[in-house]
């Protein structure tokens, strides 16, 4: 509304834009364009949708694509509110002091470029991150230190991208008791993986387990907007950030270590195992044993500190399937018992333990309860010994050794299983922890707060079938054909003249073709040293 007013009609837009956020919004607030200079803020329909949430409901919670002004609507709201109302505290907190106080300029600007007549609050404090009207109002910016607003009772609080801003789970612990007598909270973001606190309070909403309100506003809800305006913006970007600038995909927008797609394909063919056993029921199986196949067990031992969990995996490695799984927190007695038990009833599958500090001492358990296939290796080339070639050889350390060296290896194996869609994962508990298995300061490692326990046992699983198990079956393949190349003879030369009768250059007593089984034999007795090991 552009024309003069008498008293009367500002007094009742005035009090008609103080019972409506979106009238008010419609109609006064003004925002600048690139072209055009200062416009009306004429909001799209989900825009105003959102200013009803936010007007109606205390907690609410924006998932949302880039440039979709989302935080020029937050701005506007925010302009009503300290408007039309008295002493509101209203904090902005994002990744960056930068990204907050840019929130709060908006905010500012709004204010002054209202009508005169509807500027019923004047700005009486104006500083770079914040400023405070007659009313009492005040806005403010603040990064996300650790005292963020703890000693304040805040009206609102507005976090911005969300998702991206570290550590918000202990920063929420501090905040929410400041907006828990009343006070409202606005969290908006573009995804950044699972895992993290918008992740888990807005999965938590839409199954309406907690206070916020949810909405979700892929790049398709703007509407002027169409299919070749987005393949235009995205043709230069990679699939993780189109899920995580325009799709609002939570899972293909993480650093994680395993590709979205990959992840997704997982969560396809998770499905319950066929049994939850054990004392505590986290014994999972999925597939009894088989006596025609083989299995591998590896086993990943808990540190001791109550913070991970002792865990195993058997894998069929003929169809490298996971047969079943076990998550828990056994004292080492009893998970030395469990993985007796557990490699006996797969038919006494070699047995591979993390040989940390704890699985020392479940090695040596193991060992006592006289396991008869453990796992072995040369001691500083991890070069695999199978059980017999270890007794008596200095070199020979039972269990696997993760250290600096062998750690990304066994992670790349995992990666390049899982890609190559070579590993068949059924597990819900396995998928959980490799979606918040990612990439923090260029290091494969759990996400704070989460475990990765799983990961790691499968990770070495991968590592011991590609090298100890494929290379010590193709070891044998060698010798094999090595022994079918050799031909034993033994060979009588006579002085007969040609054409006598019985004439015969060369007379072998044994043919190879004839009889295979009785040349293994001999070859048996002529070079044992290919049979040893």
């Amino acid at each position: 509304m552009t024309f003069k007013l008498s008293k009367e009609q500002a007094i009742k837009e005035i009090l008609k834009s103080g019972k409506d956020s979106t009238y008010f919004v419609n109609n006064f607030c003004r925002i600048p364009h690139a072209i055009h200079g200062l416009i009306r803020f004429d909001t799209y329909p989900f825009q105003d949708d959102l200013l009803r949430n936010f007007e109606n409901h205390r907690y609410n919670i924006v998932l949302k694509a880039r440039q979709m002004g989302i935080s020029t609507i937050v701005a506007s709201y925010i302009v009503w509110l300290v408007l039309f109302h008295k002493h509101k505290n209203i904090l902005v907190i994002a990744t960056q002091l930068k990204t907050a106080t840019n929130l709060v300029r908006k905010v500012k600007e709004m204010v002054k470029n209202l009508p005169d007549w509807m500027q019923i609050a004047s700005m009486t404090v104006d500083n770079r991150t914040s400023f405070e009207l007659s009313n009492g109002s005040v806005v403010k910016a603040s990064s996300t230190s650790e005292d963020a607003g703890r000693s304040e009772a805040l009206s609102l609080l507005v976090i911005d991208e969300a998702a991206h801003v570290e550590g918000l789970d202990d920063l929420w612990t501090g905040l929410y008791p400041t907006i828990s007598t009343g006070g409202r909270c606005i969290a908006l973001s573009t995804p950044n993986g699972v895992g993290n606190w918008f992740h888990e309070t807005y999965i938590n909403s839409i199954e309406g387990v907690n206070m916020f309100v949810p909405t979700n506003l892929p790049w398709d809800e703007h509407p002027d907007r169409d299919q070749e305006w987005f393949e235009n913006e995205t043709k230069n970007m990679s699939k993780r950030k189109i899920a995580q600038e325009y799709e609002c995909n939570f899972n293909a927008s993480g650093e994680t270590v395993i590709h979205p797609d990959d992840i997704m394909r997982i969560e396809k063919i998770c499905c319950e195992p066929k049994y939850k056993t054990g004392y505590d029921r986290n014994y999972w199986i999925w597939e009894e044993y088989k006596p025609e196949k083989k299995y591998l067990l590896v086993a990943d031992v808990a540190r001791g500190d109550g913070a991970d969990f002792s865990v195993y995996h058997i894998i069929n490695i003929t169809d490298m399937e996971v047969v079943a799984e076990y998550k828990g927190k056994p004292n080492i007695d009893d998970f030395s018992t469990i993985l007796y038990t557990a490699g006996h009833e797969y038919g006494n599958c070699l047995l591979v333990v993390e040989n940390n500090n704890i699985g020392y001492s479940v090695l040596e358990k193991l060992i006592d309860l006289d396991y008869p296939n453990l796992y072995y290796s040369v001691k500083g080339t991890h070069e695999y010994l199978d059980q017999v070639q270890a007794i008596g050889n200095n070199s020979a350390i039972a269990g696997f050794t993760t250290s600096m060296k062998t750690r990304p290896l066994i992670i790349a194996k995992l990666e390049e299983f899982v890609r190559n869609n070579i590993l068949k994962i059924q597990s819900g508990r396995l998928l959980n922890e490799l979606k918040t298995f990612i990439w923090r300061n260029g290091k494969p490692q759990a996400m704070k707060g989460y475990n990765d326990d799983l990961v790691m046992a499968m990770a070495i699983a991968c590592w011991v079938r590609d090298t100890a198990i494929i290379a010590n079956k193709r070891n044998e393949e060698y010798q094999r054909a090595m022994l079918d190349s050799m031909v034993y003879t033994n060979t009588k030369f006579n002085t007969q003249m040609k054409g006598q009768r019985g004439y015969n250059s060369r007379q072998s007593v044994w043919d190879q073709k004839k009889d295979p089984l009785t040349k293994h034999k001999k070859n048996m007795d002529e070079f044992p040293w290919i049979y040893k090991g």
